[in-house]
């Protein structure tokens, strides 16, 4: 439920804090005040494409946040997605805030945790359901048909299970249509491949081989610099004919250690040290005569390298580095047997896409007996609205049309209605006056209000085209939604107005030269004196404000009664 909406800077309101509460909550205004602006400043906040032209004139940014209260489970587990847990210390409230900069940069938050406008969005459409003028015209969308006629049937898991069969079904096909190329195409594709993967067979590729060859080449190339470090190491450990090497020298040193380890056992221990380091000095000697001898090579080698280094360079500008190339050979040979097995290939795929197609068929037909079903208790359903709302002989009707499989099923639907007694039912959009567009689609509302999860619902002039005793009507029945859920509705019409539990008016003042907006709520008398002035204008009489004091005062009676 929304409880507060904060409004600083967006178009003629500089600051403004409404108050929302349970119930039904009307807005009403002169013409101008400023009403759609908190329409527009709630869709913001919803994140809702918006523009930064909704920028108060002289203001670097706007700024629009959104406190809510009594989360549904749905508003929740989105929140919960985005990893945004609701605590009982802030008593599970839930505020969103939206900046929209003059420089095109501006921030969304949704408990003070930064987000995205996508992530906003989704959290915005579990929240609130706006209904306008736009949505009344959405109604002669056929689209919208199927999709409130699914939502009257109740049977999600049955479309569901549908939307996967048909993806399946659709991929299929996808595959099988890939699968049907030309005989021609089929042989230049098979030329191909096997020219790739004989060329890729023949390099011989081992992943780590240029690296390996690289360091090879580098060997070669420093060879004799690599000789001459490696014999005067040698000869320093061993030594050679006019000078005693590291090995004899420290051999002479473990000698002399033990010759007065008897007097100096401590002499012992070191000597000790010095065999360890003796036998480490024969290893070393020995790998260094090792590293001496592969260091040997044929005069052909570097060629041989560089050769093969060039062939490595060809193969990866073709086909990528060593695991790339490897990759292709792999893709490449599996591609060129899938080719000569397509036929085999090509009748399974046929098989598979035949039986999908027999699965998604009857997973249709499901569907439309349950559409046909839904659509009887749906007439009936909005029949009885459309009554109470004076409409007591309009009749509507769902056409179910059989059509090529979609995502949806296989069915067209599209609502008709019958105006008059004896007439056919016919297309809304031939038939249906904007007041009678506004009385369906609130019926339709009324009807789908106790099935999805939206604790509020906004109205923005759900009363154009209407007047008096259906005005009337339609009050009440926003007034009787409004029991299960919070209602907020923006009226120019006192009949609707009255039926409200709170009443908010939005005033427009000049100051010097600037026009500024403001909201607040109405007591009883201050009630008295807008219903007054909707229903006379300027002029307030002593009659008009008795009629709205009658208003005032029977609008729960009759609340009750009808």
């Amino acid at each position: 439920m929304l409880s507060k909406l904060y409004i600083e800077n967006i178009a003629v309101i500089e600051r403004a804090e409404i108050d929302f509460h349970k119930g039904f909550n009307v807005l009403t205004g002169e013409t101008g005040a400023g009403k759609s602006i908190l329409i527009d400043s709630i869709n913001a906040v919803l994140g809702q494409r918006t523009s930064r032209e909704l920028i108060r004139t002289g203001a670097e940014k706007a700024f629009v946040s959104a406190q809510f209260d009594e989360i549904s489970p749905n508003a929740a587990s989105a929140l919960a997605e985005l990893g945004v847990e609701l605590s009982e210390e802030d008593g599970y409230s839930l505020l969103l805030q939206r900046e929209i900069r003059a420089d095109g940069r501006g921030s969304v938050r949704i408990n003070d945790r930064p987000v995205t406008i996508a992530a906003l969005r989704n959290v915005g459409r579990e929240l609130i359901n706006i209904h306008g003028q736009h949505e009344n015209q959405a109604l002669l969308s056929t689209d919208r048909h199927m999709k409130y006629l699914d939502m009257m049937g109740g049977y999600a898991a049955q479309l569901a299970a549908y939307g996967a069969l048909f993806q399946a079904y659709s991929a299929a096909q996808r595959e099988l249509k890939q699968s049907k190329v030309d005989d021609a195409e089929k042989a230049r594709r098979m030329d191909m491949l096997r020219y790739q993967i004989n060329e890729l067979e023949s390099a011989d590729i081992t992943v780590g081989e240029t690296e390996s060859l690289k360091q090879r080449r580098d060997v070669i190339e420093n060879a004799e610099r690599i000789s001459r470090a490696l014999a005067a190491v040698h000869a320093m450990i061993g030594g050679g004919e006019d000078f005693d090497g590291a090995q004899s020298l420290v051999e002479r040193c473990h000698a002399e250690l033990f010759d007065i380890a008897s007097v100096l056992p401590a002499a012992g221990e070191l000597g000790e040290r010095l065999s360890g380091l003796i036998y480490e000095l024969e290893d070393i000697s020995a790998e260094v005569s090792s590293l001496a001898e592969d260091n040997e090579f044929s005069p052909y080698e570097l060629d041989e390298i560089e050769n093969r280094l060039e062939t490595l360079q060809k193969i990866g500008r073709k086909y990528g580095d060593e695991q790339e190339a490897l990759a292709f050979l792999d893709k490449a040979r599996a591609e060129l047997d899938a080719i000569e097995r397509s036929d085999e290939l090509l009748e399974q795929l046929t098989a598979k896409v035949q039986a999908l197609h027999r699965e998604t068929v009857q997973a249709a037909a499901q569907l439309t007996a349950l559409r046909r079903e839904a659509a009887d208790k749906f007439c009936e359903a909005v029949g009885r609205e459309l009554t109470f709302l004076d409409m007591p002989r309009v009749i509507l009707a769902v056409d179910i049309q059989p059509c090529e499989l979609n995502a949806n099923g296989a069915d067209a639907v599209e609502f008709l209605i019958s105006a008059n007694p004896g007439e056919p039912p016919k297309p809304l959009g031939k038939i249906a006056s904007g007041g009678e567009l506004s009385r369906i689609m609130l019926a339709i509302k009324t009807v789908l209000a106790g099935i999805d999860d939206i604790d509020t619902m906004i109205f923005d002039e759900v009363d154009t085209g209407i007047s008096g005793r259906a005005a009337h009507k339609v009050g009440v029945k926003l007034h009787e939604v409004s029991r299960s859920r919070q209602i907020i509705c923006i009226t120019h019409l006192a009949q609707m107005a009255a039926q409200a539990d709170t009443h908010l008016l939005i005033q427009k003042q000049v100051v010097g030269e600037r026009t500024f907006t403001s909201v607040r709520p109405l007591d009883f008398d201050e009630r008295k004196q807008e219903l007054a002035r909707i229903n006379g204008g300027d002029v307030i009489t002593e009659s008009m404000l008795r009629t709205a004091e009658e208003l005032l005062n029977n609008a729960g009676f009759f609340a009750e009664s009808e």
